[in-house]
Parts: structure tokens; sequence; C-alpha cells
């Protein structure tokens, strides 16, 4: 089982991010790993979303899908990484995650700002590392 980390000598967690983030985890082998390269906000039929929000819905979708087919869940999520083209969104991030991923057991977060993705019309990538 993944083992999170918040000790009390760092700074601590805020309270609009308990449940989605945690400082570190860690793993002992030997352990499933998992590594999702970057999703983005396109269905199965190859529609891009126009909105933040949508775009992340059906990024997160993808995650969950991935995770379902070597039998792991959000909570064997370890480590996810937000790439987002625009800093206004951040707050709209949050509140998806709260909804969606909140509750489950905290991953270690890196949320980064870029000025692009791959297409101009990507307003979000997620990238998940998971282990059991």
């Amino acid at each position: 089982m993944p083992q999170r980390h918040n000790p009390p000598s760092i700074r601590p967690v805020g309270n609009d991010f308990k449940g989605i983030y945690t400082h570190a985890v860690a793993l002992e082998a030997p352990q499933k790993l998992f590594f999702i390269s970057g999703q983005i906000g396109v269905d199965p039929q190859g529609v891009t979303h126009e909105s933040f929000e949508d775009q992340c819905h059906e990024a997160m979708a993808s995650v969950e899908t991935l995770l379902s087919t070597v039998d792991l869940s959000m909570n064997d999520m370890v480590r996810v990484v937000y790439y987002l083209t625009k800093a206004g969104n951040l707050p709209a991030l949050t509140k998806i995650r709260q909804a969606r991923w909140g509750g489950n057991e905290a991953p270690a977060v890196t949320t980064l700002v870029i000025a692009a993705l791959a297409r101009p019309e990507y307003l979000v990538e997620i990238e998940v590392t998971a282990g059991r």
C-alpha cells in the first residue's frame, strides 16, 4: 500500500487541498507500478471538448479507465501532474479535483501553468503514476 507523508515539521496541507494533495508518497518494493501518459480532454470519438471543465472531466475519465484496466483505482494514484494553459483555470481545477477525486487517498501533486500543450485547443493534460 502507498504510504502518504505529511509530517508536521513542514508546511501543512491547506484545508482546500486535504483529500486531493499530499506532500509525498512512498512505496515499498516489490510493487505494481503503472505510469499513465498525459491524458487530454478528447473523448473516445476524437472530439475535443471546448470548456476547461469538460476537458478536465474527460481527461480524468480517461485516467480512471486506464487505472481500471490493471485493477487499480484513484486510491492507488501516487503522483499526479496537472498541466494547464491558463492560470485562471486553477480554481476550477481545485473544485473539480475535490468533487471527483477528493476523499480518496491523496497523491503527491504538481500543478504547472504552461504556455501551451501539443495543440492550441488543449487546455489541460493530466499525467498519473499509480502503484500498489
